[in-house]
């Protein structure tokens, strides 16, 4: 005997606090959305002439003169600035993420409970501090010691291309400097990413790799590096996304000048954001004009570094979800 039974549709009913919020916070995420893409409207709708007048020349050619005359027409191109962004970026990051790995495996896995409660709060309070706190200190504390250094630095490796000088051996104001001052700023960040990422490292793991007679420095090396090592890699370039965008505090250390320049030791160099704030007080209108598209070039290049490390960071919990 069978009997047929009709199949039953379960339907779910939130609490109205539930559906609230859940519209609440889907409004405010679609506003962020709406915002973002009004600021890259914006800055498109003013650039646009530009890229039409320039095309592609606005990023690959190394020239920003002209007085806007018959005789004198203008010319405009950022590749100095772009290159000089990557440089003084990448560099700050590279000097941070060990830094960084470092304090947050101290914090996760050594610091007792009451210090790790401190120095988590303390690294959150870090990551607020504004970027002209940082330039004023970059340029009254850091600077004179870091010349010394950059100084020690050519003597013994000046043969490297990267850390070369030219004659003058003027080592102020230079991209090592920048980068310095940009890792002191986004080490927080990466470092409240790392430690986050190692938290969730399965306790299993670690105390199945003690179990068998390992150190506790040999189950982090074998078994929590490797288990986070996409969301640091995530971290590090939100980090890199935070110092592309940095104005005050490399517009304070750095000698802003328009010339790419891959010695990093050498006085020298800049960043898009800088080049804004210093021409945007005495530009003419069509002028201003390049300077807004500098900042939608500057606003893609961030995106795309920031899309890049939410696309690892998932990758990361994709794989801790398989594992």
């Amino acid at each position: 005997m069978s009997y047929d039974v009709p199949p039953r549709n379960l339907v779910t009913k939130r609490p109205p606090v539930d559906r609230a919020l859940h519209t609440f916070v889907t409004s405010l995420a679609f506003a962020s959305l709406v915002i973002l893409g009004a600021i890259a409207g914006f800055l498109l709708f003013r650039g646009f002439q530009i890229f039409s007048d320039f095309g592609l020349g606005f990023v690959t050619k190394s020239v920003w003169m002209g007085s806007g005359s018959v005789e004198d027409p203008y010319k405009f191109g950022i590749a100095p600035m772009i290159v000089g962004s990557f440089v003084i970026s990448v560099l700050g990051t590279v000097i941070a993420l060990p830094l960084s790995v470092g304090t947050a495996l101290f914090v996760e896995f050594y610091a007792p409970a009451r210090l790790k409660s401190f120095l988590v709060g303390l690294l959150d309070l870090a990551a607020a501090i504004p970027s002209v706190i940082f330039g004023l200190w970059g340029y009254f504390v850091l600077s004179p010691m870091a010349s010394g250094w950059a100084k020690s630095i050519n003597k013994l490796f000046g043969w490297i291309p990267l850390f070369s000088s030219d004659q003058f051996k003027i080592f102020d104001g230079s991209p090592f400097i920048g980068g310095l001052v940009l890792a002191t700023m986004i080490a927080p960040i990466i470092t409240a990413v790392a430690r986050e990422v190692f938290s969730q490292t399965p306790r299993e793991l670690i105390d199945g790799a003690r179990a068998l007679g390992g150190e506790k420095s040999a189950a982090i090396r074998q078994v929590v590096l490797p288990f986070g090592r996409n969301g640091v890699v995530g971290g590090a370039m939100l980090g890199l996304g935070r110092a592309l965008g940095e104005t005050v505090a490399i517009f304070m250390v750095l000698n802003i000048v328009f010339r790419i320049n891959f010695r990093v030791l050498m006085s020298g160099g800049g960043n898009v954001a800088s080049m804004i704030a210093l021409k945007f007080g005495e530009a003419s209108p069509y002028e201003v004009k390049a300077l807004l598209a500098s900042g939608f070039v500057l606003f893609l290049m961030t995106l795309a570094v920031n899309f890049a490390a939410s696309g690892i960071v998932n990758l990361s919990t994709k794989t801790r979800g398989r594992s």
